[in-house]
């Protein structure tokens, strides 16, 4: 870490995921927070309060984007904390904590995004619509325009950005109005590098992606059905994960999965990078799925195959053929229906990023997204990117990874089978 802050010109320490080693102290994450010297240093603390935040701070963490409370954001920016008002495709905050604004100002916190679909950028945009959400629930648009500009330029301690004004680097969006906030022109640096939602040609030079971040996908082999059939606990009485609209924290459920009223799916992890063959398996409610299996290698922080699949006995089966195809393509996100994959978004560098424009990306996330829907029966809104942070241990309440289900309360993993 050291070396990547001082050669390599890192701005600080991001998102400081493990909160409860923080809080008691851990020597290698203390020393980890110390390398950032003057730099700053991210949180990520979702829920966290009292005294186990008290030691948070004090320990040198400084921000925090995974509020989903008005009290949890009052609090600490009460302690001195910046906070970050999240509006993901996923993960929809902003109605919730912008009442801090119009109550207390715009100190010490600001808009970010974190993780928005790439038809969700193109179709609504990026901060943009941040500050346009903002002014709906009650902001001033300059305040708003200040949680977009200046306070992220400050607290990133970037001193040549966030102004309008003598001395600062001219990145200047031009808007014909301000009620829609989508800029007709874009200059970086005084130079034009967009114009009417266009790059302008040569502004943003084509780097290919090197070789070896292709063909990241590594299984041990292509596990076969047997390997997701998971048999319910005697009694039928299983912990499940339960996801919910608009929010990544998950509930913590017991519920019958044998019963269909449950609505409950399969979910499996494959280990992709080192070829263990690990493979955890639980149960997950919310995504409505009933046919067929999703899967995809977007899944944080360590972007395993995650795969969701129906609860009835085709569900295997249809999640083996889904975690195969991602292996194939090198990485992606994908529909399967009766063995077959009837949609994909091939994700070749790193099983991460696509190589396409962006309007090709957003169509096919678009598409996956409709078969999705229509021939699987997904409910909710931005499924994949919901799948993608079920593999997150770190946001309450429980999780899922290669190596089973995660208790993030308690921060262990924990069984299938309640005790």
């Amino acid at each position: 870490m050291r070396e990547l802050l001082l050669e390599y010109g890192a701005i600080g320490v991001a998102e400081v995921m493990n909160y409860p080693g923080v809080v008691a102290g851990d020597a290698e994450l203390l020393a980890k927070i110390a390398a950032a010297g003057e730099r700053r240093v991210d949180g990520h603390a979702p829920g966290l309060s009292g005294r186990p935040l008290d030691a948070y701070l004090a320990a040198g963490i400084e921000s925090d984007h995974e509020c989903t409370r008005l009290d949890e954001a009052e609090e600490k920016r009460r302690k001195g904390m910046w906070i970050f008002v999240r509006q993901g495709s996923a993960s929809k905050n902003l109605a919730d904590l912008i009442p801090t604004v119009l109550r207390h100002g715009t100190e010490r916190i600001a808009l970010c995004t974190d993780d928005r679909e790439p038809d969700t950028i193109l179709a609504e945009g990026h901060v943009n619509d941040c500050v346009r959400l903002a002014v709906a629930c009650g902001a001033r648009l300059e305040d708003a325009l200040v949680l977009a500009t200046a306070n992220p330029a400050q607290y990133h301690n970037f001193q040549h950005l966030g102004w309008l004004a003598p001395g600062y680097q001219a990145d200047v969006l031009c808007f014909d109005a301000l009620d829609e906030l989508r800029p007709v022109r874009v200059y970086q640096q005084g130079q034009l590098v967009a114009e009417r939602g266009r790059i302008v040609p040569g502004a943003v030079p084509t780097v290919p992606a090197p070789d070896w971040m292709r063909e990241s996908v590594h299984l041990a082999g292509d596990p076969d059905a047997a390997a997701f059939a998971l048999t319910p606990p005697a009694g039928g009485l299983a912990r499940v994960i339960g996801i919910e609209p608009d929010t990544l924290t998950t509930r913590h459920l017991v519920l019958d999965v044998r019963d269909p009223a449950a609505a409950v799916a399969r979910i499996g992890v494959a280990e992709r990078h080192l070829g263990t063959g690990r493979i955890g398996l639980g149960y997950v409610r919310g995504f409505g799925l009933a046919r067929g299996a999703i899967a995809s290698t977007v899944a944080h922080d360590a972007h395993n195959c995650m795969v969701v699949g129906e609860m009835g006995p085709a569900g295997p089966a249809e999640m083996s053929v889904a975690v195969a195809r991602l292996a194939e393509l090198g990485g992606g996100q994908l529909a399967v229906l009766d063995g077959k994959v009837i949609a994909e978004v091939p994700l070749p560098i790193a099983g991460l990023m696509s190589d396409q424009a962006a309007a090709e990306v957003a169509a096919a996330v678009d598409h996956l997204e409709h078969v999705a829907a229509a021939e699987l029966g997904v409910t909710i809104g931005a499924p994949f990117m919901h799948l993608s942070f079920l593999g997150l241990s770190v946001i309450p309440e429980l999780r899922i990874t290669d190596h089973g289900l995660v208790d993030v309360d308690k921060f262990a993993l924990t069984s299938v089978a309640p005790a």
